[in-house]
């Protein structure tokens, strides 16, 4: 076996309902961890998975990158096909290709696509239980007018949790949009930015929510980012319905051809 170590980078689609978030943390489902063991399957030496997004427990993904290093010298399919054989229903790997040993997809992302789903039905229907977030009426026009006070470079601290102790709070948002389903009950908010912080995007599409069903004056999002104060800001939205749609990363020029493509 040749020791050489070198990097293989994956991208990685997970229902979150049943896990605890994606970083490992004693005793409980993550998917950092379930994703290990289906690498140690493989290869008992290699590394941790290093992803690129810390998502809430709850939260799904679709394409999350993910890298880990390895000895083992595995084609990318043969990666992407036995990495999925031992990992359970509500996590798989979608692609995969080699990268140099120690890439790291959190250091090397520009940019992530959120999307928020919402449905407007003053009746619960079971098949967007852990799909969307249920609101029974809203003004939809005025929600989505609100996303666009928040689109540009602002200090975001009043759209962070308090578990969110960094000390550089701007972010620069390039998309706030509101997108309308084939359902007519369904609509997501798409939220696309350079980096965020803990909660960021639930809190502004809570915001957003809460204008649209008359709970917050219109300008909320405006006020809360002048007054950068979490009490201005509005509900925090409710992590199921929020799915990491694409990470924008910066690839090494020795990268390997992805599978599939």
């Amino acid at each position: 076996m040749d020791e050489q170590l070198h990097g293989v980078l994956l991208e990685v689609a997970y229902d979150g309902t049943a896990f605890h978030g994606w970083a490992s943390q004693p005793r409980v489902r993550t998917v950092q961890e379930t994703l290990f063991g289906a690498v140690a399957a493989m290869d008992e030496r290699a590394s941790a998975p290093r992803g690129a997004s810390r998502t809430d427990a709850g939260v799904h993904a679709v394409a999350q990158l993910v890298a880990f290093d390895t000895s083992h010298r595995i084609p990318a399919r043969g990666w992407v096909l036995g990495l999925n054989r031992h990992l359970p229903a509500d996590v798989a790997v979608r692609s995969a290709c080699a990268v140099p040993a120690g890439y790291t997809p959190r250091f090397a992302a520009r940019g992530k696509r959120y999307r928020y789903h919402l449905v407007v039905d003053p009746v619960r229907d079971p098949r967007w239980r852990e799909r969307a977030w249920r609101v029974p009426d809203l003004d939809v026009d005025a929600m989505a007018s609100e996303g666009g006070a928040a689109v540009g470079t602002h200090d975001f601290a009043g759209f962070r949790s308090a578990r969110d102790a960094r000390e550089t709070t701007v972010r620069t948002l390039a998309r706030v949009d509101v997108d309308r389903g084939a359902d007519a009950r369904a609509l997501s908010v798409v939220v696309e930015g350079n980096a965020f912080l803990y909660n960021m995007v639930r809190i502004l599409v809570g915001t957003m929510v809460d204008v649209g069903r008359g709970r917050l004056a219109k300008g909320a999002v405006a006020r809360a980012l002048d007054s950068r104060n979490r009490r201005d800001a509005g509900t925090t939205a409710p992590a199921h319905g929020l799915v990491l749609e694409r990470v924008d990363a910066e690839l090494p020029p020795e990268v390997g051809e992805r599978w599939p493509l």
